[in-house]
């Protein structure tokens, strides 16, 4: 499918892959309308009226309201889960790589508004922008139709990751998590995380990440400062474990 670029987007065709009907349209063309396309409509000085008209207010509610609708899901399906079971299940659902994947699955980089420079910047194909767009239909279905209508969309958009998600695979998945849990538990320093390399173009990152604990470092590669991370601490663990076999 052709992205809409600055048109109006195909909003019948959007509601058709939401598996929702709006019924205010305006709620759901705003959600698909970065700021940079907003400030480039309205005269300068304008702000207010360029707040109006992009998604980043449905993108705080939307968060909010996910955040809400996964807890309430993961407690009923889970309802002899930990504190820290459900924290990583949860952590894991809202995260913006699951969340860019899920808008990815919708297509909803194809409907989205961009100013010029954002368009080229590769904004269609970034993960955080994809993430926001999600959170803000969210948000925009909350007011429109209710918490139970935003509930029904994101079992749509997450079906598949509401479906595999479980203590154990939440648990692998999150490394910095056992990574910070690990060295807590040995008395030993908790790991600090920097940035040391950038490369390629602004629209492919690839970030370099080190972490470093107790005089000991690694690093680890991503699309995103975080998912380098995550990685970093991956390898910090199979280190772990390796000095852990050596010991024994």
């Amino acid at each position: 499918m052709k992205p809409q670029e600055n048109n109006t987007p195909d909003l019948d065709l959007l509601e058709t892959i939401l598996a929702y009907t709006f019924q205010n349209r305006n709620l759901l063309e705003r959600a698909m309308t970065h700021r940079s396309w907003a400030h480039e409509q309205v005269a300068p000085g304008a702000e207010d009226l360029a707040r109006r008209l992009h998604n980043e207010a449905l993108e705080f509610l939307g968060d909010s309201v996910l955040g809400l609708i996964v807890a309430d899901y993961l407690c009923r399906a889970f309802p002899e889960g930990t504190e820290g079971e459900l924290s990583r299940m949860k952590h894991r659902l809202v995260s913006e790589p699951t969340l860019a994947k899920a808008s990815l699955r919708l297509k909803l980089g194809d409907f989205l508004r961009f100013g010029r420079g954002e368009e080229k910047s590769g904004g269609r194909s970034k993960d955080a922008l994809l993430a926001d767009a999600l959170e803000a239909l969210t948000g925009a279905i909350f007011l429109d139709g209710g918490i139970e209508a935003a509930a029904r969309f994101l079992k749509h958009a997450l079906g598949e990751e509401l479906q595999r998600t479980n203590p154990m695979s939440a648990a692998e998945a999150d490394y910095k998590t056992m990574l910070q849990e690990k060295l807590q538990a040995e008395r030993r320093p908790a790991p600090k995380y920097s940035v040391v390399v950038t490369l390629g173009p602004p629209h492919r990152r690839i970030f370099h990440v080190e972490v470093t604990w107790d005089g000991r470092s690694v690093r680890g590669e991503g699309r995103s400062i975080k998912a380098a991370e995550v990685a970093a601490a991956k390898e910090a663990l199979i280190r772990l474990q390796i000095e852990a076999g050596a010991q024994s």
